[in-house]
């Protein structure tokens, strides 16, 4: 592929991974989401994608979200310039035109011509000269879409047809056929595109860098397209294929080089029309990789061939859209995805799902490239809306579910001299327009209250994230500026319900997430200084938290010691008003806040109502000994969890945590806590260090094992431990206070006599794109951008 430097979407390499891991029981297992090249901004700062810890909403029926037969699907592809959509239609004809030409010459000349037109045996005509490319291709499509029914004619003096190619009596066999010959049809529109294209920018005012080819990535280990090993109860080969966009002086062929955030769409190959149920559910599983590892991804499209038919999908924030049906053994099928392609290539990317507003600026070097981000703030007074752009080169949290909020966390700074010492948190994030967290005022209003009280106090000044700016992000739509929201970007589609935003909210950067400690006295220190501002802001404001995680707790390292740093104020409420929203992602939610969102008169569940006028602090208690489980037992930093990927077999109950559903996660989070036995052979166990062992141990005690209130299980007579625990709040934040007090102390002794183990210095986000070379040897860089254990197939 041409050197392009200069292309702010070019320049990632993947990488093989070593992952690709089996449990010795030999049943399958999720697939994990790598460190991926974006997020080499810094890797002793990242946490890996909490997959390894997460079954990523794995429960979610795809039959459940997936609409059929959506025709709008292919609107969304087109370009808003009325003079592009025109350009577009035009082309699509002219190359369907000439595709139905070749297809019926060649189709003709294989009767009487000298040269055998099959597959693996076109490279040269029999008087030696090569045959066309366009050619090859056409012939590679004819073996996918059907050749003509033999005559007579075209048959040996045995009556055998000596010209054919075997039909495949195998899955894998016919995927093998389907792919490479889906990509041919790829290189076939692409060449065309490319003439066009090259004369309209020549002749103006087409610019260049506003269209792109559209073509097929060549996975070198296995030839030129990729067949997926997937493990269930027996093997299996699926085939599986990518395309991404490349510039325009790109040459058209199957591209070597992948710009990990240049995938347009992952292609699953269906050897049959009976086996699309199937592709669809592989399809989710390969397209839930693109947002961890595509900072700048609003939604996704994905694609599914079989031997007879397209379908174009859409994976949004709560659904996914599958088109019509593109029956291309047809020549109106073909036009339609010819059509498509082209829109594609002409179409601005926020088409394809791309942020306009997050913007990947490659330099020569690894350490060149950066991320330039805009954030817009509206002025409350004059309502003008003001653009600021930030610089990172620091991801310290990547979108992980395929479904839900997106949200991904930037380490900033304000110019590019002062990258590598950001001083801004940029959180971007999709909201529910039923939350309160897309009112601006909510976003702002706790941590300006907490500034307040708290920012001159010695004691608890900075304990609290600063509040910087919070707003929307704007987009251009045609000739206007609208707000991003899932109500402008799916336009059309049905089941758009529920809408939601696309906003920044800018907090100061403390310096690290507890996801990225050095040892577990850090986390330790920095979880009882948070916990205890926490609870002098409820004693001084009534504050409520609401959304404890491994994201909400930043920590600094000063010279006096560490100081925790308390965000993530988005889902706060004040104690007792009942205005409180439970966070979608579920994992570290107390079990209160889990039954808060089941339907009344679910089994052993109480009334909404009564769980809502029951939210306390201790609910906020019990989110962070889930924090320590989840860090104790996964890493407390990329090391470890890169450690851990290797094997999960020895913790599996910790990961029902992560169901979608939160009736399961409630009734198996009351199970594990319902004593100190179970806590500690289903959970503690498997926590590797022993300060957050010990810390757990000790708040699950105090949480859990009062006296007056035991257990977290039900009795057959409906009472409920949890809302006898209500009675005793004051003592039980006493002693929880003593608790963390106390390992406080031990983890400062420690630090203090023992230096801290290094976690691997930080990899740059990537350099521009080097040819792969081509190797069997998995590695295990961070460079990789989605590794091959990723692509598995587990069940959905």
């Amino acid at each position: 592929m041409d050197s392009a430097t200069s292309d702010t979407w070019l320049g990632y390499e993947r990488s093989p991974s070593s992952n690709d891991h089996f449990g010795s029981d030999h049943k399958p297992i999720p697939p994990r989401i790598p460190l991926l090249a974006a997020e080499n901004f810094s890797f002793n700062a990242i946490p890996r994608s909490r997959n390894e810890y997460h079954y990523d909403n794995y429960e979610i029926r795809v039959q459940d979200i997936l609409h059929r037969n959506c025709s709008a699907v292919y609107e969304l592809a087109s370009p808003f310039d009325p003079t592009l959509r025109s350009m577009s239609s035009e082309l699509a004809s002219k190359i369907a035109a000439d595709l139905e030409t070749r297809l019926s010459m060649t189709a003709q000349r294989r009767k009487r011509c000298s040269w055998n037109l099959t597959r693996y045996t076109y490279s040269q005509r029999d008087d030696g000269h090569d045959i066309d490319p366009l050619d090859k291709w056409i012939i590679d499509i004819l073996v996918w879409i059907g050749w003509p029914e033999p005559t007579t004619s075209e048959t040996d003096q045995n009556g055998s047809d000596s010209n054919y190619d075997e039909a495949p009596n195998d899955y894998s066999d016919r995927a093998d056929e389907i792919a490479p010959s889906f990509d041919s049809l790829l290189l076939f529109v692409a060449h065309h595109v490319k003439e066009y294209l090259s004369e309209r920018v020549a002749a103006g005012p087409l610019k260049a860098e506003d269209c792109r080819l559209i073509l097929p990535i060549a996975n070198e280990e296995e030839g030129d397209f990729y067949i997926c090993r997937g493990e269930y109860d027996y093997y299996k080969s699926f085939g599986y294929t990518e395309c991404g966009m490349f510039p325009l002086s790109c040459s058209v062929d199957r591209q070597a080089v992948l710009a990990h955030h240049c995938i347009v769409a992952d292609i699953e190959i269906a050897a049959y029309e009976d086996e699309l149920d199937g592709a669809v559910q592989r399809l989710v599983e390969r397209t839930r990789t693109i947002f961890p590892n595509q900072h700048n991804r609003r939604f996704v499209w994905g694609l599914i061939t079989s031997s007879r038919t397209i379908h174009a999908y859409i994976f949004g924030p709560d659904g996914i859209w599958a088109s019509t049906a593109m029956d291309i053994s047809g020549a109106e099928g073909r036009l339609a995805f010819i059509s498509l392609l082209v829109d594609w290539s002409l179409c601005p990317v926020d088409r394809f799902g791309f942020d306009p507003t997050v913007r990947y600026v490659l330099g020569k070097t690894a350490g060149d490239t950066y991320l330039e981000i805009d954030v817009h703030e509206t002025d409350k007074d004059t309502g003008h809306v003001d653009k600021h752009t930030y610089y990172s080169k620091q991801c310290v949290g990547a979108a992980e579910h395929l479904f839900g909020p997106h949200a991904r966390y930037f380490a900033a700074s304000n110019s590019l001299e002062s990258m590598d010492k950001p001083t801004l948190l940029i959180k971007d994030m999709w909201s529910t327009s039923s939350s309160d967290t897309v009112d601006d005022t909510h976003k702002s209003s706790f941590l300006n209250v907490l500034h307040a009280e708290f920012g001159q106090s010695s004691e608890f000044g900075g304990s609290f994230a600063q509040f910087v700016s919070t707003g929307p992000v704007y987009i251009t739509r045609g000739d206007t500026v609208v707000v991003d929201s899932t109500d402008t970007a799916f336009v059309g589609l049905p089941d758009t319900s529920q809408i939601r935003q696309h906003g920044c909210t800018v907090t100061k950067w403390a310096g690290k997430m507890i996801s990225a400690a050095d040892n577990p006295s850090q986390v330790v220190i920095a979880i009882a200084n948070a916990m205890v501002a926490l609870n002098e802001a409820y004693e001084k404001c009534k504050i409520l938290h609401g959304n404890l995680s491994d994201r909400a707790i930043q920590f600094q390292e000063m010279a006096d010691g560490i100081k925790g740093v308390l965000g993530e104020f988005d889902y706060a409420s004040y104690s007792g008003d009942g205005t409180g929203k439970v966070p979608e992602i579920l994992l570290f939610q107390s079990i209160r806040n889990l039954e808060r969102l089941v339907e009344p008169g679910a089994r052993g569940m109480r009334s909404r109502e009564h769980a809502q006028a029951l939210n306390t602090r201790l609910d906020d208690w019990e989110s962070i000994l889930y924090v320590i489980c989840i860090l104790g037992t996964f890493g407390i930093n990329k090391m470890e969890r890169d450690t851990c990927a290797q094997g999960d077999s020895d913790y599996p109950m910790i990961k029902t945590w992560s169901t979608n559903h939160p009736h399961s996660a409630s009734r198996y989070k009351r199970d594990f806590m319902s004593s100190s036995r179970s806590f500690n052979s289903c959970i503690t166990r498997c926590i590797r260090h022993e300060p957050l062992r010990r810390l757990a141990e000790d708040i699950h005690r105090v949480l859990f094992l009062h006296p007056e209130c035991q257990g977290a299980m039900i009795s057959l007579e409906g009472v409920d431990p949890l809302v006898l625990r209500d009675a005793f709040e004051e003592d039980i934040v006493e002693e929880f206070l003593c608790v963390v007090e106390r390992h406080k102390q031990v983890a400062l002794v420690t630090l203090s006599t023992t230096e801290a183990t290094p976690t691997t210095e930080a990899e740059p986000i990537a350099g521009p794109s080097k040819k792969r070379k081509r190797k069997v040897v998995p590695t295990t860089s961070p460079m990789m951008t989605r590794s091959r254990a990723s692509r598995s197939q587990p069940k959905v």
